[in-house]
């Protein structure tokens, strides 16, 4: 197989499985009510989904080849702690944003 043949197998077998999932809760279940424990558990969805998109970004970030940078891992931390203490998305994103701009400029 070539490889742009291949290129194109793997694009259609991706966006067929990815309408397959999302037909699948919308088209098969999507008038039904879903149970108690199940959308319990899709509640934590982002929770989960957003640490593993983020975590690799802080702890090896492309931009250093890899090697941990404190001013990320800083960044991150004071994201993290004011997240957790104020329960604000917004504020959270808005100190870690404060904080990684910041000791770029002073370091």
């Amino acid at each position: 197989m070539s490889g742009t043949t291949e290129l194109w197998v793997i694009i259609i077998a991706m966006g067929l499985g990815s309408f397959g999932l999302r037909f699948a809760f919308l088209g098969l279940v999507g008038d039904r009510a879903m149970p108690e424990w199940l959308l319990r558990h899709l509640r934590y969805t982002a929770v989960a989904v957003i640490p593993a998109l983020i975590a690799p970004l802080v702890v090896w970030p492309s931009a250093t080849d890899g090697e941990p940078d404190p001013v990320r891992l800083a960044a991150a931390a004071a994201t993290f702690a004011v997240g957790y203490l104020t329960k604000n998305v917004f504020a959270a994103m808005g100190v870690g944003a404060t904080v990684l701009v910041t000791l770029n400029t002073l370091l």
